[in-house]
């Protein structure tokens, strides 16, 4: 019974479309709390990453929002982009991913070349004998 409600809530979590928005112009001294509260009436808020500077940990002033269902994000884009937050100017747009570059595979067929490196001497210089080891 209880592997089957696993089971179930895996398959669930499989299902769901998660989608991502976009969130900018927002105040630097903002916090995930306070973003969770300005997107929640809109729609189910899945993970919340406001993007911050590595070193000091400063926020960057914009963050990613996925969201559990597509209408929700549609309606908080709807209802937050453009909004005045402390003086600034809000920015939400679903994020569209980018279509996977194919990875480079070099062809089987084609020979692969080794870098050829030949001992050139100096013109008008004789190649001089090298010194012999010192025995102990």
């Amino acid at each position: 019974m209880q592997k089957s409600i696993f089971l179930y809530l895996y398959i669930c979590s499989l299902l769901m479309e998660l989608v991502k928005l976009f969130v900018g112009g927002f105040p630097l001294e903002i916090d995930e709390l306070e973003l969770a509260k300005l997107f929640a009436p809109h729609g189910d808020i899945s993970t919340i990453k406001i993007v911050r500077d590595k070193k000091t940990r400063i926020c960057k002033g914009y963050a990613f929002i996925e969201m559990n269902d597509r209408q929700g994000a549609e309606a908080a884009v709807e209802a937050l982009d453009g909004t005045d937050m402390n003086g600034k100017q809000l920015t939400v747009k679903i994020n569209e991913e980018p279509a996977a570059k194919p990875s480079y595979a070099p062809k089987a067929f084609a020979p692969q070349r080794q870098p050829v490196y030949q001992k050139v001497s100096r013109p008008g210089t004789e190649e001089r004998k090298k010194r012999p080891r010192r025995t102990l």
